[in-house]
């Protein structure tokens, strides 16, 4: 298992994601996921650089670190033949450490072009076609594609490593689980839910890598770190579909004026603890997840980075609950 660090565009700006990349390297991380959105989900969250950008800034300052997007969306916003130029230079540039997550996206990003914004059935069948196309071009080569959702005329990577990027697939239902395990190398959620992991790797995802966010909110004070959290995002109160289909951060403020602090960090660890991010880590290890990403909530990133250091990785040892592979 290892225990990965997640870095939120939404909050940070790009030569901050850059630094903070740069220090949880330092810190023994052995990979980073970067989300890749276009808008922030609410206004307090203040940044959204292009992850594309942020990930040559890593690539160029670090020396073992993974990296991969968490997730990105292949279907309106970027066309994938688009996609697959950028992840085959991002794999290039860090010299084979990189891995694309993809999913059926959001609204609040993808809109912006003024492409309708499907039905979620009408999404998954369009991210089923967009990995074809990725999985075609990484396969070198002048390449055509006439698919019902996606055309490539007479396309090549030119810039592309021997071996293709992996790619892995988000899902937070049964039915994107059996895409997950069906067309991708590995799966991505955030919930530690046995029965997603149990139906991706019925449809073919035994053996493949299972990934998982976690979001925490290290502070000195746990009262205070919740408040932060809540203030942050307060979207994780959020139920139904809501987070797929608001279009505007307005809205999603809006739609979380009734959300309490109890319903956003309920499950939350927060604080100078570690039992708590203990038991989180460990809840996810038992659904079955083996690369568990951290996300640090809010502008401390050093001061959690320092408490992994001296605090939580120890505790994990002790328990033996991080046993690296």
């Amino acid at each position: 298992m290892q225990i990965g660090f997640w870095l939120s565009s939404e909050e940070h700006g790009p030569t901050e994601m850059v630094r903070a990349a740069q220090r949880a390297e330092a810190a023994g991380f052995p990979y980073v996921q970067l989300s890749d959105h276009f808008h922030p989900w609410i206004d307090r969250q203040g940044q959204s650089p292009f992850v594309w950008s942020v990930i040559g800034g890593i690539a160029a300052t670090t020396t073992d670190l993974v990296v991969g997007t968490g997730v990105t969306c292949p279907i309106l916003r970027i066309h994938p033949a688009i996609l697959a130029q950028a992840a085959a230079t991002a794999s290039v540039m860090l010299d084979g450490r990189f891995f694309l997550g993809v999913g059926t996206g959001e609204n609040l990003n993808e809109h912006v072009t003024g492409a309708k914004w499907p039905p979620l059935e009408a999404r998954r069948d369009m991210l089923e076609e967009a990995i074809d196309v990725l999985r075609l071009l990484f396969g070198g080569g002048e390449q055509s594609f006439r698919g019902r959702y996606f055309t490539v005329e007479d396309a090549r990577l030119y810039t592309l490593r021997r071996t293709a990027p992996p790619i892995y697939v988000a899902a937070s239902g049964p039915d994107a689980a059996a895409l997950a395990g069906r067309t991708g190398d590995g799966l991505i959620a955030t919930d530690p839910d046995a029965k997603l992991v149990s139906g991706f790797e019925r449809a073919g995802g035994t053996g493949k890598p299972k990934y998982i966010e976690v979001q925490v909110c290290w502070g000195r004070d746990a009262a205070a770190a919740k408040r932060l959290a809540h203030e942050l995002w307060p979207t994780k109160g959020l139920g139904g579909r809501l987070a797929q289909e608001l279009r505007r951060p307005a809205d999603f403020e809006a739609a979380c004026e009734p959300v309490t602090l109890q319903a956003s960090t309920r499950d939350l660890p927060a604080g100078p603890d570690p039992e708590p991010y203990v038991r989180a880590v460990q809840a996810c290890a038992d659904a079955g997840f083996d690369h568990i990403g951290l996300h640090q909530i809010g502008p401390d990133q050093d001061g959690f980075l320092a408490f992994w250091e001296k605090e939580l990785r120890p505790a994990l040892e002790r328990d033996r609950v991080l046993v690296e592979a």
